[in-house]
This record gives C-alpha cells, structure tokens and sequence, in this order.
C-alpha cells in the first residue's frame, strides 16, 4: 500500500483516505510511514523504531568525552598495554584536574569497544601484530607439480627429552620440518638438540632427497614412505640459516630454487605453519609435553613426567609421519600420499634423483677457502695432512674450497681443482674427534687465561679438561647432562655408519693362534 502511494505522482485525498481505512491509520501515521519510506525505499524501513537512547549515541558532556579521547590516545594506545581499570583511574586523575565529572566504567569500556581493531593493536602491540591479524590474504601458496615446491621451517617442539644414560630431563628439541606444498606429503624432517643452524637445514634437505625405505628400516618401521628426489625449489622464510652462503652454494650445485617469502608476510608459509600444528597437537599426547601455553598446561609437571629420548621421540615422528601420510587429509579430500602418487603419474618430468649421497651432504657443509701449505692445510688451529695434498702442497697458487662438519672437525673435506671432493683427517691421527662448540668453547676458556697464541696440543687439553668436568657433574646438573648429550650425538651423528664388511672379521673355526716368538725377524734399512 505505501508503496503504490509513493509511486503515485500526483495521489488524491481519496487515495490517502482508502489506504488509512484499509491500514487503520491515521493520517498522520501514514505520512510518518510515507516519509520514512521516501527516506530509505525498503520495507524494513516501516518497522517501529525501538524505544529509548538510540544506539551508539553519548549523553556524557562534551568536556568528559575530551578527557576520555585524551586519555586513550596518549596513555591507553601506547607499547604499556595498561588495562581498562588503569585508563578508568587515569581518566578520573585528569577529570579531578579539570574540575570535570568522571565518566564510570561502564562508559569507558563502551568507548573502548568501539575504538577500531586494528589501529588499537597496531599502537598497542606494533604493526607487525596489526598486518599478521587483520591484514587481508586472500590468497595462498600453490605449486603445479609434486616436487614443485618444498617448504621447510624449524620450531621448538612441545616436549622435553631426557638423556640416553641417566634418563633425566634435558631439554625441548627443535624439530625440522619439510613439506611438499602439492601434495602435502612429509618429505623429511630433523630432530637435535642444537638450535637452528645451517646444519640443521642441510640434514632436513638430505632427509628430504634421500630414499627412506633404509632409513625406516634401520628404525624397524615398516611403512611407505617414497618421497625422495630433488625439489625444483625450496620456499623458505628469512632467517639467517636460510640464508647462509652454504645453503646458495648447496642448492646451486644441484639446480634447486631457493624462494624467500616477503618479509612479515607468514600466511605465505601457511603449509609448514599448519603441518608444525598438526604434530604438535599429536605430541601434547605424549609424556613430558609442555602444551602450546603456560593456561593449557596448567599444573602439568613436563619436566617430572618426561619419559622419551630424543632417538625414541625421532622414531615415534616417524610412525606419526606415516599415520599422517594414509590418513585423509582436509583440503585434499584424500590422505596425502594417494595424491603424491596420482600427482606423480601426472608430473611430465621425473623427479630428479640423488646419485651421491655423501657428496651431496657435503656441498651443503659450511665451507672456507685455505691455501695448501706444504705441511697441509690449516684450520680452526689445527693441522690436516693425507698424501693426496702431496701434489699440490706448496705448488698451487690457488686457495681450494674447504668444507668441515661441525659435528666433527677430525675430518675435512677439500675439492680438488678437478672438482673432486678429498676427505683429509687431523695431521696427527692420535687427536680425537671434537666438536666445534667444543672447539669454541676451548679457545674462550684459553683466552680467559691470558694465552692468546694457542697451539693444538693446549687446544686438546683444555678440551679433554672441559669433558672430564662436564662427565663429572651430568649426574648433578642439568646444564652438563645437556653438554654432554650435545657432544655425544654429535660425534656418533658425524661418524659414518660401518658395514658389516669393515667391521673386524671374526676368526675361523681352524686358525690357530700365532706363536710371534718363531716368527723371523728381519733387519731393518733407515732412511733418514
């Protein structure tokens, strides 16, 4: 009916009369309704208004409404974060002043809420906060192909492991994790004790290429696992181990992509991000979690419950890798490893495998460029010879590229001028092998000392020093059992795993033990 009168050009008084006998208006009312329509042309406009102070509206002075606006900018929207009852007293200090009336909390509250979100957080907790919270992102990282892009990143896994031979709480792991971005496949990770390095990304990125049917074995795992390969590129964030010249040179090497996500922008990592929740939610259920935050945990005791070593905690991921692998996933519909598999069949090029696994772990070592000297080469203060050097001691007028595991400084590895890679021991073979925290840690003891100009053989002793006090006190302290559990897995990480064939071969049922006193001795010709 208002409708029809409005589209009236000209209505007569008998329109008007026929629609408020027909409505049971007035006309008065009816002109209400007409203007509220001609206003706003829809029909909720001809609902009755509410009763009361309309909603949004202030009553209070305008001189209090001052303060309160004052008060917000220059004492609530600061780096302080002061809660509403800290503004409400500051509010109340300044109305004192002011001779104004002072506001309740209720109204303060109310003023707050209505403040806009994202400027509120940008001047409270920095804008870094503002863009990660309400920034848009409409979109999210993609890739065509299995393989097409790898993503990879660290975190502090949610658990405290305890030491292999007292069985004492240590510390929270970090955990490295690897994740093919089209078929959200697992494609390797790495579990140490050490904090981030580009040592940890190098053995995430080995695990990642390398076939895991060995691997798993060696674990007594029986499951599918068949990622391996060369990704096209890795996306990484921009830490300073993703960065490193050791990880360009390595990905160089073998024709992988390095992709650094723009600077304050962790949506684009959204994968690795959403993969880190996921484990860690299924390692809340073990012993020894310390939760995502200190309210979830409440009175849970990590340290007293903690149950796992890190090599238990290594092989339980791996069985959750592979639940994880058959099990339907969100986004995909499918469990991942259907779609890694269709994905394949798909892929025009085959994923490119490894040839060399040694030689590829090495080019991504940390690496320097040394001169050999005639008596070898020198590094760290150390002296490293093998007879291979003899061809090019003191006759190279060229520095040779220099890798060194820092797990382990007893072995070298030097690329030849024909690109092949050398390893070349301590010149003195009876030096154990040593870490190179170890290492550091000796020098700094040294210079504490006053001994700036060091030699090897001091360098050792403080170090054998250090390891005798640190065994001595892993029973008592925490911070030496994490030393020496450091140390330890280092060293047997470092150290090539024997074959069977190179260990010492048994004696046969008829050799006969050598009696050496009737065994000729011959004389000997010195050279000098």
């Amino acid at each position: 009916m208002i409708r029809r009168l409005v589209s009236l050009a000209h209505p007569s008084r008998s329109d008007f009369l026929r629609a408020c006998r027909e409505l049971g208006l007035r006309r008065t009312r009816l002109y209400e309704l007409l203007r509220a329509y001609r206003e706003d042309p829809v029909t909720s406009s001809l609902l009755p208004q509410p009763a009361g102070t309309r909603r949004g509206s202030r009553r209070l002075p305008d001189e209090t409404e001052a303060v309160i606006a004052e008060a917000v900018r220059d004492f609530y929207e600061t780096r302080q974060k002061p809660s509403i009852n800290q503004l409400l007293k500051e509010i109340r200090r300044l109305c004192r002043v002011r001779g104004v009336r002072a506001p309740s909390w209720h109204a303060v509250k109310a003023r707050v809420a209505a403040l806009e979100p994202a400027e509120l957080t940008g001047a409270r907790h920095g804008p870094k906060a503002a863009r990660d919270r309400f920034r848009p992102v409409p979109g999210q990282y993609e890739a065509e192909c299995v393989f097409g892009v790898v993503q990879i990143d660290h975190t502090l896994a949610d658990i405290i492991v305890v030491d292999r031979q007292y069985r004492k709480p240590l510390q929270r792991p970090w955990l490295t994790l690897a994740i093919d971005v089209a078929s959200r496949m697992i494609a390797g990770f790495y579990l140490t004790l050490e904090a981030p390095s580009t040592i940890s990304v190098a053995l995430a990125i080995q695990h990642c290429v390398q076939p895991k049917e060995a691997w798993l074995a060696g674990l007594g795992i029986s499951a599918e696992w068949p990622v391996s390969g060369f990704p096209d590129a890795i996306h990484l964030d921009n830490a300073k181990e993703f960065r490193s010249r050791t990880l360009k040179r390595g990905a160089q090497e073998y024709g992988i992509e390095l992709i650094h996500r723009p600077a304050a922008t962790p949506h684009y990592g959204g994968h690795i991000e959403r993969l880190i929740g996921t484990m860690m939610g299924a390692i809340h259920l073990l012993p020894g979690t310390t939760f995502s935050d200190i309210d979830e945990r409440g009175d849970y005791d990590s340290a007293a419950r903690a149950a796992m070593t890190l090599d238990e905690l290594e092989r339980w991921l791996a069985l959750e890798i592979t639940r994880y692998h058959a099990d339907r996933h969100g986004a995909l519909g499918i469990p991942p490893l259907s779609a890694w598999c269709e994905a394949v069949a798909r892929r025009v090029r085959p994923v490119r495998q490894p040839q060399d696994l040694a030689g590829f772990m090495i080019d991504f070592l940390p690496s320097v460029d040394r001169l050999v000297r005639r008596d070898g080469i020198h590094l760290f203060g150390f002296r490293y010879w093998d007879d291979v050097l003899s061809i090019w001691a003191g006759r190279l007028d060229r520095s040779l590229r220099v890798s060194y595991d820092p797990r382990d400084l007893s072995t070298i590895f030097v690329r030849g001028p024909n690109g092949a890679q050398w390893p070349i021991r301590f010149a003195d073979l009876r030096r154990p092998p040593i870490t190179l925290g170890e290492h550091r840690r000796a020098r700094a003891a040294l210079r504490e000392r006053g001994l700036a100009l060091v030699d090897e053989q001091l360098i050792f002793e403080t170090i054998e020093a250090q390891r005798a006090l640190v065994d001595d006190a892993v029973r008592r302290t925490k911070a030496a059992r994490q030393l020496a559990e450091k140390r330890s897995r280092a060293l047997d990480a470092a150290t090539p795993n024997r074959s069977p064939a190179a260990a010492e071969p048994l004696q046969a049922d008829d050799d006969r033990p050598i009696d050496w006193s009737k065994v000729p001795i011959f004389p000997v010709e010195e050279w000098s």
